[in-house]
């Protein structure tokens, strides 16, 4: 049994009940034990910037912002695709506590070495 889970999601704010679910997923992981690393791709990237997530909701009243607090709090790795980011003009200084830009290889090491979920 794999104990690595990646969670790889590629909206943000442009679908939050997406976003917010796959954020509630990475905490069910961890609260399971799983090491877990969340990776934000495309949209998602601005789900990790200063100020962005806290009014997300999913339509089951879940809170983005809850779901981060928890995954910062417990010191889960969220990457943010550096390419993704520097084409929408987010930097390393605009990203929240825990989150750091990563680049596309080491997106392939992790999901090679975990179950991947993806939204």
């Amino acid at each position: 049994m794999n104990d690595q889970v990646l969670v790889m999601l590629s909206c943000g704010t442009d679908n939050p009940n997406r976003a917010t679910r796959a954020l509630f997923f990475a905490v069910v992981a961890q609260k399971k034990g799983k090491k877990v690393v969340v990776f934000l791709l495309d949209e998602a990237v601005y789900l990790a910037k200063k100020g962005i997530i806290q009014h997300m909701r999913a339509a089951t009243g879940d809170s983005a912002d809850d779901h981060l607090a928890f995954l910062q709090e417990w010191e889960v790795p969220i990457l943010v695709c550096t390419p993704c980011a520097v084409t929408r003009q987010v930097t390393a200084e605009d990203l929240v506590k825990g989150a750091r830009m990563a680049k596309g290889d080491e997106l392939i090491d992790l999901a090679c070495a975990s179950t991947v979920l993806s939204f």
